[in-house]
């Protein structure tokens, strides 16, 4: 199975429209004077960059646990933009004006605690910013942990198996940031309309996103079969529409503390 699953050529496929939502949160962060910024999960670093610019930070750290990704953002380093190998759940920073995740979150367990600890890395005023999908609900995932749940991939996965409902709801997000002092705060749900050129290009995107932990733990022969028997799975569900559309829906957070 491999190390590091993870494609930056993969990911990189739909660039664009993965930036769309990182610049909405951007543009819910407070830019202050010296700012000292974590991203986490940064993956290849452009947007982490792009951030560091934007908001004439003093620090940026950028922090993903692939090496794939990381080598393709450690050019981008440099005028107090870093980045580093780490993993995003063991985080224990302190002092930051702004913790920043886009597209990361969603991989880890226990939001409550995860936004408690989140919220003690921050200085006084300092802001949390969030974007997570919500798609949990969409064939394009509901098909794999259907399938995951299934001989022979069960067997194979040994039991592993990704949260039927990864985030909370938007009212649970802004319930949970005004509990941790973010009176000041705004959380929505928005909806990402992609026009792909078929349906088949919603298997490449989640090739590079909620198909990677499937691939990497099932072996090499097993993997194959998952994904064709998904394809097949999916077009069952999906239109065949050109251009199909592809609704994306993710959840935007941000708040500041006093």
């Amino acid at each position: 199975m491999p190390a590091d699953p993870w494609d930056p050529a993969q990911y990189r496929r739909f660039a664009a429209e993965r930036a769309r939502p990182f610049r909405d949160l951007l543009a819910l962060v407070r830019p202050r004077p010296g700012m000292r910024v974590v991203d986490l999960g940064c993956g290849t670093g452009e947007l982490t960059a792009e951030a560091h610019r934007a908001l004439g930070a003093r620090e940026t750290l950028g922090l993903d646990a692939s090496a794939a990704m990381l080598e393709k953002a450690s050019p981008l380093a440099g005028g107090g933009l870093a980045f580093a190998r780490g993993d995003i759940a063991a985080f224990d920073g302190r002092g930051y004006d702004l913790v920043l995740s886009n597209a990361a979150l969603h991989w880890l367990p226990r939001h409550e605690e995860l936004l408690l600890r989140l919220t003690a890395a921050l200085a006084p005023g300092g802001q949390l910013a969030v974007q997570v999908p919500a798609m949990h609900g969409h064939p394009s995932h509901l098909v794999a942990h259907a399938l995951a749940a299934g001989a022979p991939y069960a067997q194979a996965l040994g039991g592993w198996a990704r949260p039927e409902r990864p985030v909370l709801e938007p009212e649970e997000y802004a319930a949970l940031l005004f509990r941790l002092g973010y009176r000041d705060q705004v959380v929505r749900l928005e909806v990402y309309g992609h026009p792909l050129a078929s349906r088949e290009e919603v298997v490449e995107w989640v090739k590079g996103t909620v198909l990677n932990p499937y691939r990497e733990r099932l072996p090499p022969e097993l993997w194959a079969s998952f994904l064709e028997t998904y394809r097949e799975r999916l077009f069952a569900v999906l239109p065949d529409e050109r251009p199909f559309f592809y609704g994306y829906e993710r959840i935007l957070f941000w708040g500041q503390l006093p």
